[in-house]
């Protein structure tokens, strides 16, 4: 059975930086669509980044810039480098290996998340960013 086990989540100021980890276990994260999505309060989930099996990243408009996903195919584990944090990024952020073709992986960080599309969900790590 995979396990994805998120860390790195915290209370930071606006400006702040985190970043996030997602270790797998039972899975190889170099073989399919992976990526990070996040839940506010009251909010449906979304995405926020993915990356290819050839390692092309594709971004949510609201984080262009600021994150960076990437990956370590050799401790099997993904990241979310998240900079220049804002108050509206304050969410339960998530990570998780997907179901779909290449083709359609960058879609992934641009819409509304969707359990037909996911594989495996981590348990989630709470990102609070303060003003």
């Amino acid at each position: 059975q995979a396990q994805l086990v998120e860390s790195g989540g915290g209370s930071v100021q606006a400006g702040g930086s985190l970043r996030l980890s997602c270790a797998a276990s039972g899975y190889i994260i170099s073989n399919d669509c992976m990526g990070w999505f996040r839940q506010a309060p009251g909010k449906e989930r979304e995405g926020v980044a993915t990356i290819k099996r050839d390692g092309s990243t594709n971004y949510a408009d609201s984080v262009k810039g600021r994150f960076t996903i990437s990956r370590d195919n050799a401790k099997n584990t993904l990241y979310l480098q998240m900079n220049s944090l804002k108050p509206e990024d304050t969410a339960m952020y998530y990570c998780a290996t997907t179901k779909v073709a290449s083709w359609y992986c960058g879609v992934l960080a641009t819409q509304t998340s969707r359990e037909s599309n996911i594989r495996y969900w981590g348990q989630g790590t709470q990102v609070t960013v303060s003003s």
